[in-house]
């Protein structure tokens, strides 16, 4: 192995130490001593000061370097007039069309191409006339002055320079915090603040640098909770360091509709800190949110309620044991809901016989997965203050626990919100332990974020306790595992009417084999109308009116027939009820399905009539 000359390690030296100087920002400086002149001082504060303020003086730079070319040119090659000329219109021109790719805004990418026009014009034409002729001078100096007001007065580039001369001490910023070794790599000004990735010193961690974020604020001055650690997954002795110096969710952001027309696609939950939207996907996965009184949870099964509404291809069923004070005004799109610890036991126990209906097809078929599709939907259990349930209805935990251990190839998703992530309601069964997408709002402890998000958590930077405003949370999910704050999106209360009111048509109902398993564990009778105790609230119907109600509206119905909304307002009973009778009628001969999810009498109905029919 060879090996390097001293010369040749000594241009290395140079060279890399000229990098770490355009990297770091690092000043010129000499030791001085007593028998130094005064020249060789002055010449280094000098330089030292014009190195301190380069970005303000950029723009003398720019029209000291036009007068050095244009009198060069103008002695050497004057007939080069044109060709800078021209040469300069090209280059403004692609400035100006791919300026994007440099991170240059539209304003930005004009003000360039401004200045290069106006420099290269200026030099093309002092080449011809001589940069001394009347009145080049003149519009150099005034021109000059007039363009770099905006450079001067520009947000970005005052923002970048205070941000070199904060991270230019961070040797001694480091060594203050106890990240002593670690320097700074790159620097990215954006609209929020400004990130740069670290390189730890080696036998450092991500850790190490999560439990100094205190400190850090107090070092580089910010406000409090400004700065954020992120690892950086392709190596572990690198992190990002975020500094967040405009809260870009100080304020609510406000809904833009469904996201999703299918199950299969991810779900758009709100925006992270950088912009991008919080997307995860449902399909086959349990999902929990926690967060304490007002921390926004109720925002967040909004937003989700308003995305799986508008899925065609699958069912939701809730429970809301605070007498639906959250589900209810969701409750047109909701197929069943329960209110009572008795209705959520029989609400959950049914699902579990889907379930199990579900499996034994897919093993007799032997496929792995139920796919939804239109006429096979996916079922949503979705379950808010799930502490209430475990407290009120323990029988009904089992079900939840069966089916957050075997739900996930039948496509009966389990997602569970609550506001008291206690051991007793979290720490126990299978239901936390099968959660994939797991939501936290803020919390008041610590530990309340390892019951939530995972044991250790919080020491790996999921600090949800110092979230400090209603609807900002953290998300852990196969797609999400790093710790970025989001805040959710908000729908006020008459959103929240007008997009049940405009979904309620879309939605689905139970495929064949999902009532048939109900069937055969409950019976035919106990899907019928005169069951007033052991289903859930949509199957209530002690009055034989209703039937009355039904079939009047199928024998009045036009000949493309009526959909499941029309028949609820006709009947002023729930979607689960209807769809029940109307597989009655249709086995029975009495009612047909000219289309897809619309239904009328038949024309030519069996000899039994509806009002024999005893389902």
């Amino acid at each position: 192995m060879s090996r390097r000359s001293p010369r040749h390690l000594s241009r290395h030296r140079v060279r890399r130490d000229a990098r770490r100087i355009r990297r770091y920002g690092v000043e010129p400086m000499m030791l001085l001593s007593d028998d130094m002149s005064f020249a060789p001082v002055a010449f280094v504060a000098f330089t030292s000061w014009l190195w301190h303020y380069r970005s303000e003086l950029a723009p003398f730079a720019v029209a000291l370097l036009a007068e050095i070319a244009a009198v060069t040119l103008h002695i050497t090659h004057r007939e080069w007039a044109a060709p800078v000329g021209i040469g300069t219109a090209l280059v403004a021109l692609a400035v100006a069309v791919f300026g994007g790719t440099m991170r240059l805004r539209g304003s930005e990418r004009l003000y360039a191409a401004t200045v290069i026009v106006a420099c290269g014009g200026w030099t093309a034409i002092a080449t011809s006339a001589g940069p001394g002729r009347s009145p080049l001078p003149a519009v150099l100096a005034v021109g000059g002055l007039v363009l770099a007001v905006p450079w001067w007065v520009h947000r970005r580039r005052r923002t970048r320079v205070r941000v070199d001369r904060t991270l230019a001490a961070w040797p001694d910023i480091s060594e203050a915090v106890g990240l002593a070794g670690s320097r700074i790599q790159s620097v990215v000004v954006d609209v929020w603040g400004y990130r740069a990735r670290l390189g730890l010193a080696r036998g450092q961690t991500v850790e190490d640098a999560l439990d100094r974020v205190s400190a850090l604020e107090s070092a580089l001055g910010t406000r409090r909770g400004a700065v954020r650690v992120q690892p950086v997954p392709e190596k572990a002795n690198r992190a990002e360091l975020r500094v967040i110096e405009t809260d870009p969710h100080a304020n609510a952001i406000a809904w833009p509709g469904p996201s999703v027309t299918s199950i299969t696609q991810p779900v758009e939950l709100g925006v992270f800190e950088d912009g991008t939207a919080v997307r995860v996907s449902f399909l086959r996965r349990h999902g929990l949110l926690a967060g304490i009184a007002g921390a926004g949870k109720s925002g967040g099964v909004n937003v989700l309620m308003g995305n799986l509404s508008a899925c065609p291809d699958a069912i939701v069923w809730g429970i809301d044991l605070k007498r639906g004070m959250e589900l209810l005004p969701w409750a047109a799109c909701l197929d069943r809901i329960a209110t009572t610890p008795r209705e959520a036991d029989t609400l959950l126990s049914d699902a579990v016989a889907i379930l199990d209906g579900r499996a034994e097809l897919l093993a007799m078929q032997g496929l792995r997965v139920w796919e939804p599709a239109l006429d096979a939907p996916a079922l949503i259990l979705l379950i808010d203050e799930y502490a209430e349930l475990v407290d009120e209805a323990p029988d009904a935990v089992a079900w939840a626990d069966s089916i957050a251990r075997r739900g996930r190839a039948p496509a009966v998703t389990l997602i569970a919100a609550t506001q008291r992530p206690s051991q007793k309601a979290m720490g126990s069964g299978a239901v936390r332990s099968q959660m994939d997408v797991r939501i936290s709002f803020r919390v008041r402890e610590r530990r309340d974020v390892d019951l939530i998000l995972g044991q250790g958590m919080h020491r790996a930077g999921w600090h949800a306790d110092r979230l400090d405003a209603p609807g900002k949370f953290l998300i852990s999910a196969p797609e999400h595992d790093i710790p970025r704050r989001a805040r959710a999106y908000l729908l006020d209360d008459d959103q929240v009417q007008r997009t049940a009111h405009r979904h309620t048509i879309r939605r689905p109902t139970l495929d064949t084999v999902s009532m048939t398993a109900l069937e055969s564990v409950t019976g035919p009778d106990s899907l019928s109308g005169n069951q007033t105790a052991t289903r859930g609230r949509h199957f209530h119907n002690p009055d034989p009116a209703p039937e009355a109600l039904l079939w009047d509206a199928l024998t009045a119905a036009p000949k493309d027939g009526l959909n499941i909304a029309d028949l609820a307002a006709a009947t002023q009973m729930g979607r689960s009820w209807i769809y029940y009778r109307l597989q009655e009628h249709l086995r029975a001969g009495h009612a047909v399905q000219p289309s897809r999810g619309r239904w009328r009498a038949a024309a030519e109905p069996s000899t039994d009539t509806p009002g024999d029919h005893e389902p």
